[in-house]
Parts: C-alpha cells; structure tokens; sequence
C-alpha cells in the first residue's frame, strides 16, 4: 500500500533535461534512492529528441545517451513545466500565438476544468455546447478560457462561481487553471519568449455568444505549435472516429470530444489514455503537409520506382515520407542524382543515352544513332539480329566514359570541360561482326518497276504489318506500275520465296520436285541469270530491275520448260507465304506520307482519297472546279493533287475533265479510275470543239445511203449507226489521258491531218463486217427456209446464228479495233462456209465442232474464274486465246480462207496451259 517513489512515476523527460543542462552526467549513472527503469530512460531521451531538445553527434553517441542540448533545449531546460508544453510555447512564437498558446500550456498542465456529472451528463453537454468547436478542443478550452477570462477582467466574483455552476466547470479548477497561466506568463517573460504577443490585444470578431472567437488568422499557427509538442500523438482516419497512431496503436476520438462523428483525416491528441479501449482526448484536426516541417528529424524517408523523366531532364524516384511509423506523404516525385550517384547514373545511361529518350539529344548521340541505324538497316535487310552489339554493350561503353552523370545537366557540364570525342562511337565499336558485301548487294535501296526507279525500306519484325520489303509508291505513279512485277522480291529473298512455294504446293505436283533444295538451286541459277541481278558492279546496294513478268507465270513456265511439270496458277501458294515474302506497297502522297498499305496489287488501283474531310473536300471544290471551258486556258492536270484541312489533315483527290454539252468543266474526284475515264471523254469533247468544222464534215461523210443503209437497220436504224459510228472514231482519234497542254497541242496538230483518212479506214472495215454479216445472215435465213421440215439442220442453224449474233453485236465497231475489224469479215464468211458444208455432213461438223467446244467451254471457265486483281498479261493472253479459237475455226470449216497464224489443237492445248500458269 506504498505509493511508487516520484522518479519512477514521473516523466523523465524534464529531468534528463535538466541533468543535460547542469552536467550532472549520465542519467544511468546518477546515484538514484529509487532508478528508474531503462525504458523509462530511453522514452526520457526519445522524448527529447521529438521535441529537438537534444540531439546526438553521433550513433555511437546515441547509443550512450551521450547527447547534447540544441538552442531549443536551452530554452527549454531554463522553463520549469513539461517540456512538451515549453517546446509548443517556443514554437508558438515562430507562429504568433504565444498568447493562446500559454493559455493552452496552463490548461494541459491540470485536470479538465469541466464537469460532467453522472446524473446531469446531459444538461452539463448543452450547458458546455456554447464553447465546442467541432475541429478542435484546443480551440474549444480557448473559448472556455476566453468567456472565463471576460468576467475575471470585470471583478465580478459573484457572477463567476454562477458562470461556472451554469456551465458545469470546476471553479477551483478555473482557479488553478489561472494561477498555473499566471505563472508560465511570468516564466515566458523572464524568458523574453513571445514578448510582444503577450501583451498584445486580442482580435476581436464579431459574435453573438458570450466569448470573443478565436481569430481564424491564427487557428493554424495554434495547431502547429500544438503538434511542435505532440507529434508522437498524430494520428491518421481508418474509418469513422477510429485512427490508426504512432508505434501501430489503434485509438477511438473520445466521445466527448467535439471532433466525435466530425474528425478528418488526420488528428492531434494532447493525451491518449487506456480505459476500456485507448482513447485519444483533446483533439484537433490537422493539415497533413505541416508534420514534416515540424518533424524533419524524426521523418524516415524511402525512395522507390528510380526512373528517367524526359520532361525534367533527370532521374527521378518516388519519395515516401513516414513520422513516427506513420506515412504522411506516400508518393512525391524528387531528383534521384543527389541520394543514389551510382544508380542514377545508371538509369540515366540506360534511358537517356542508350534509348535516346531525350528532348533534345546531344551531338554525339546523333552520331552514334546514326551508325547504330545503319548497321540496324543491314540487319533489317539481311533478317538477322547478330550484327549490331546489344544495347548492354553501348550501356558499358558509355559506362566506362561516364563517372556520376546522372542528368543532362551534370552532363553539359561534362562535355563542356571535354568536348564529345570521346563518347563518339566508331563503327567498328558497333559491330559483332562486319556482314558481306557481296551478300548485302543482293538487298538494294531501288526498286526499278517498269520504266521508273522507287526507294525501298526493310523491316524485321515477324508479325508486324511492315515486315519484309516495302517499296514506296507515289500516288501519282501507282497506277501506271506494272504491278505483276510485285510477285517478285529483291534477289537476297528469292530463293527463301522459291522453296515456300514449292513447299506449299499440293503433294501430287511437290513430291516431283524434291529434293526442293536442288530444285529451287536450279531455278535460281537458271531463271537468276536473267531475271534476279542488281545494277551494280561495286557490289553496294543500289538500284535492282524488277522483271516485268508475273512471277508465277514465270516460275511455271521454267518448270515446265525445265522439269516437264505443268503446274497451274491455282496450285501455287502465293496467299499463303509469311508476310516478309510478299512485297508491301506503300502509296505515298507528294510530301512523302503514307496514304495506304498492303501487300495485295489492289492497292495500286484503290480509293487514293481514303476518308476525305467533306468539308475540306467541299471547300476545294468550290475554290479548284470549273465550268463551261472550250479550249485549254487552264494549268497543267497533275493526277492527284493533296488537299489540307482545318485541323492539318491531308487527302489526295484526282482531278479531271468532264464532258458537258459543247464545253468541259474542271472536277475533282475522290477515285482515281472515275477521274481518267470522266477525263478522257473531256478530251474528246475538247478536241470536238477545237476540230468541230472537220468533223462536221466528217459526219456528212459517214451518212448512210443504199445499201448500207438497209445493212444497218441490223444493227439500231441507219440514224444510231451513224452516231456510234462517230463517236466510235472520235474515240479512236481522241480518247486519251492527256494531261498538259503541251501534250494536248501536240496531239491536235498530229490528228488534224488524219482525222478523214481515219474515219474512210474505219468507215471501209466497218461496212465489209456489215456486208458479209448481212451476206451470212441471208444465206442462214435462205439454207433454214429451205430446210424448214428438218429438226437437225433447224437446231443447226439456230447455233449458227446465235454464234454470228455474239462475234457482231450492235456494239461490235466499240468492241473491236481496226486492226481486228479486218479479221472479222473473215470469221463471218467461215459461219456461212460451215452452214452450207454442215447441211451435207452433220456428223462430220459435229465432230470438228468438238473440237472447238472444249477449247470454248475452257475459254469460258477461265473468265468465269478472273479476279479483279488479274494480270495484264494473263488478260491480253486470253484475248489472244479468243481470237486464236476463231482462227481454229476457220481452219476447221473453212480452211479455203486461210489463217495469218499457224494454228492446230496443240498450238490451242499450249495456249491454254500457259494461260493456266499464268496469274
């Protein structure tokens, strides 16, 4: 039943304090009736060092408790309260508040002047409501204080002990509260803390209550100092009324407090005390960005996620600041350089010098992209990825040049004292290895296509959509480029093209031609002399032709040739080869920028304009397109031209012709097709107005009469024929694509003198087709009539007839040239010599119509199968196929009237199965 001596029950803070300041030692050494226990001696000193009254020289010093008093120490040690108190009251000074601080000192240093008896708990909170604030119980004993301090300046003892009972307060305690402020004003003026704000009247606001408010000037100034002397008292929200403090506690705002069911984030406590749970009382909400001002010798300080930043020019962490195990900033960007030379110097190597992310890179890396880029350019062309050294391999270089450099401005200073030389790579320091001239020859910079020469790009990224060769096609260009040509590839990809064809070819054509790896040895060998071999003899990548046939057609036409197997076009698998071993087009627009990609020729041929801006595209319009023009008075037509839009956007339109009634108007058009074919029926009507006395005279020389006259009712009235006529011949004369000036005058003075020779030489074929139609149409109609009562020769006739309907159509003068016209009338004249030799032997017709019938039905399966990406080649060789079944028919029924060509069923089996091979 013996109370514990004082020293083991007070707070040793204040005597270690005082100990510091008089040199009395160490505190485990003093000669104590009762010492106190260690712990209570390291919270002494953990205390001290809180506060900045004592700090330790170093961790050695520390951990002897050998420490020394700082200036706020000092001060503190001569000031006979709690050192928390004086440490508020040293910083209140900083903040201007001394005068309410040394009233909250002397209220913290007795029990709570407030009563709330069990009985009358409720009537004591509405009675003591008057003077809670909801942020802040400092603030709330200041308004105690403030409402106490009025009646006491007044003398009124009487109204004071009623002041009290009203308010449920302790008027002893009201009193000792007094005499303890009375006191620590006396101290702060011997101390000459705060000497002017002590004496200093109080701003007045304006109120209804029965206190003057505290100024909301110098609430945070209070709370400042408050937490100066309590940071080991701060406290963070983890939901409501519920916080988690300092050393991991959990603590619950006590439920008399004003910030009950209003606290914020953060709080401070004057006390946190253990009853049924720990409760934290006398509390006030903070501003977490004051703690580290005022506990920067107790903040611990991580830093984590080291970066390089692009935009500030240096490496930068991610800095977590934590107070007394608390984090009260979890994520601050901060320079890296100063707190990790070594690894900031690293970061910044790896991303600024080596990855060249920079906004303005140096000279020397200029320099060394270059080489880099250059060697990575032979990589692309060659597909390997072995030539240039790794990224690992530049870090170091840089690395053992480089000593605490970690951002562009240590760096500057670096090369300013230095110069660059010696960051300056040379090629050889880039190199694994050097790759083979002879070897990179086969990977040219050019492309030759026709008679036109295009840049080439290398990619090797297997899956990415420019992988492989990309050939670069200005967009006014691409439609005039044999794009068959594009089934070929530069020489060094050749043979890896050749052996996946072969390889993806159906078994019963492959298996022929194994081992595939001397196979495709011979094709290249063979076929390679003359079709795959760059322009130059430096053995440097320069310009490589192109050949101007499909390579399939080329490929089957060799084996065939060469190994005796007739392989189509369908077996090949051409849509099935990796991405790297199809050319990619790339259509540009004037200045160089891509308006459409693909690795399929329709590319060439597709929509140039893409997506237009219809306002941008209206706009032109209006400012670019014209109307009722007769002669040539405007510039030059390119064949596409790039409009702007607001935002910068750009489209490539085509501009052209449009034929009117007796003029032309300028337009644009969004596809290049529409805009040639609108074109070249404007230059014809432009030339109709320019030679329109010439061909009204030509007109009058094509006016029917006679005969001819009679022979064209088959074909429309005389009227119809004549105009199709006309306009067939003017379409000979002056259908062409004619772009400038220049051209258009030069091709009028040529056509002025041939405009009537030409129509009399169409005008002469075309009647001969018409007379020997009519000729052969008057024989069928007289053999049938004879040979009415006779199903076969019936059914005979009709085939016949249907026959000369489909080689002379109303539209027949169109279809055909003059050069072809002539053959006509040969094969009208075959149809009449097989109708009057057939009626004598159907048998023997029958048989050589087989003949023509699987050549036919061959002709049509293949039309049947064109696709719209076709060959021009395969086109103009099935037109010949055509012409070449008629000539066999005349061979067959008519041999009397002769063939310019030799032609026979092998000549036509041959024909077929190029035409196969062909794409």
């Amino acid at each position: 039943l013996f109370t514990a001596p004082e020293i083991l029950r007070s707070n040793l803070a204040e005597v270690i304090l005082r100990m510091i300041a008089l040199n009395l030692g160490d505190i485990s050494d003093f000669p104590f009736v009762d010492s106190p226990a260690p712990k209570n001696i390291k919270d002494g000193f953990d205390l001290l060092v809180e506060l900045s009254a004592i700090v330790a020289k170093t961790k050695e010093s520390k951990a002897k408790n050998r420490f020394s008093l700082t200036e706020k120490g000092r001060i503190m040690a001569r000031m006979p309260i709690d050192p928390r108190l004086s440490r508020m009251l040293i910083e209140a000074e900083t903040e201007g508040c001394v005068r309410e601080m040394a009233v909250l000192a002397s209220a913290l240093s007795i029990q709570d002047p407030r009563e709330r008896p069990t009985e009358k708990q409720t009537q004591a909170d509405q009675a003591q409501a008057v003077f809670k604030d909801t942020s802040s119980d400092f603030i709330t004993l200041l308004n105690i204080w403030n409402a106490y301090d009025m009646l006491q300046k007044a003398n009124s003892g009487g109204k004071i002990r009623k002041f009290c009972k009203v308010h449920f307060l302790s008027y002893r305690r009201m009193r000792e509260w007094r005499d303890i402020h009375t006191q620590i004003i006396r101290e702060l003026r011997d101390s000459e803390i705060g000497k002017s704000d002590i004496h200093k009247k109080q701003p007045s606001e304006k109120s209804d209550s029965c206190y003057a408010p505290v100024p909301e000037s110098i609430r945070a100034g209070i709370h400042k100092s408050v937490l100066s002397g309590f940071l080991s008292n701060i406290a963070v929200k983890k939901e409501k009324n519920i916080f988690k403090a300092t050393k991991d506690k959990e603590v619950m705002i006590f439920p008399g407090s004003g910030l009950f069911n209003h606290a914020g984030a953060w709080i401070v406590a004057a006390e946190m005390v253990e009853t049924s749970r720990a409760f934290a009382r006398t509390t006030a909400n903070i501003d977490v960005t004051w703690l580290e001002a005022l506990g920067k010798d107790q903040c611990r300080y991580t830093y984590m996620h080291p970066h390089w930043e692009r935009n500030r020019e240096e490496v930068v962490a991610s800095e977590q600041v934590s107070l007394l195990g608390l984090v009260i900033i979890p994520k601050r960007p901060v320079s890296y350089g100063k707190i990790n030379p070594d690894e900031a110097s690293d970061i910044f190597i790896r991303s600024a010098l080596v990855e060249g992310d920079v906004k303005k890179p140096f000279p020397f890396m200029k320099h060394n992209r270059k080489l880099a880029d250059d060697i990575r350019d032979m990589e692309n062309r060659l597909r390997k990825r072995d030539i240039l050294i790794s990224e690992e391999d530049i870090y170091q270089f840089y690395r053992e040049r480089l000593e605490h450099i970690y951002d562009t401005r240590t760096l500057r200073t670096c090369l300013k004292k230095k110069g660059d030389n010696f960051l300056r790579m040379k090629k050889a320091d880039l190199f694994r290895y050097s790759p083979d001239e002879k070897e990179l020859a086969l990977y040219p910079d050019r492309i030759e296509l026709g008679n036109k020469s295009f840049d080439c790009d290398y990619a090797f990224e297997l899956g990415k959509h420019d992988d492989g060769v990309t050939i670069k096609v200005p967009s006014t260009l691409a439609p005039s480029v044999p794009s068959e040509s594009l089934d070929w590839l530069v020489p060094g990809l050749m043979c890896e093209k050749m052996t996946a064809l072969i390889k993806g070819l159906p078994k019963a054509y492959r298996k022929k031609l194994v081992p595939v790896g001397v196979t495709v040895d011979t094709i290249m060998r063979e076929i390679g002399k003359s079709k795959l071999e760059t322009r130059n003899s430096k053995l440097e990548t320069s310009n490589f032709k192109l050949p101007d046939s499909a390579l399939i057609t080329t490929l089957g036409n060799f084996i065939y040739d060469r190994f005796g197997i007739d392989i189509p076009a369908s077996a090949w698998p051409s849509d099935s080869l990796p991405d790297h071993l199809k050319m990619r087009i790339s259509v540009t627009d004037p200045k160089g920028k891509e308006i459409r990609s693909g690795r399929d020729r329709a590319v060439l041929d597709g929509n140039i304009s893409g997506k237009i801006d219809p306002d941008a595209f209206e706009s032109a319009k209006k400012e670019w397109e014209r109307t009722g023009i007769t002669s040539w008075d405007f510039d030059d037509l390119p064949d596409v031209m790039t409009l702007k839009g607001k935002k910068g956007g750009k489209w490539t339109v085509c501009p052209g012709l449009e034929s009117g009634d007796k003029c032309v108007s300028l337009r644009l058009f969004r596809q290049r097709k529409q805009a040639v074919a609108s074109h070249k029926n404007g230059i014809v009507t432009l030339f109709g107005i320019h030679f329109s006395k010439d061909l009204k005279f030509l007109k009058k020389c094509l006016s029917l009469s006679g005969e001819m006259k009679h022979q064209a009712e088959y074909f429309g009235g005389a009227k119809r024929f004549e105009k199709r006529l006309y306009e067939s011949i003017l379409k000979d004369l002056f259908c062409k694509n004619i772009r400038t000036k220049e051209m258009f005058y030069s091709h009028k003075e040529a056509a002025e003198a041939v405009i009537l020779t030409k129509g009399k030489e169409k005008l002469d074929s075309v009647a001969r087709v018409m007379k020997a139609y009519n000729e052969s149409r008057t024989a069928l109609y007289d053999l049938e009539k004879s040979n009415s009562k006779n199903c076969m020769a019936i059914n005979f006739f009709k085939s016949l007839r249907e026959e000369l309907e489909q080689l002379v159509p109303e539209t027949f003068m169109d279809l055909y040239d003059t050069d072809r016209i002539i053959h006509i009338e040969r094969y009208i004249k075959t149809i009449t010599v097989r109708a009057q030799r057939g009626l004598m032997n159907f048998e023997k017709d029958r048989i050589r119509s087989e003949e023509v019938r699987c050549h036919s039905d061959s002709l049509r399966d293949l039309l049947k199968g064109l696709s719209p990406s076709v060959s021009e080649g395969k086109r103009t060789a099935m037109e010949e196929y055509f012409w070449l079944i008629e000539e066999f028919k005349v061979s067959l029924f008519a041999q009397e009237l002769k063939t310019p060509i030799p032609v026979s069923p092998k000549r036509l089996d041959k024909k077929l199965k190029d035409i196969q091979r062909m794409v």
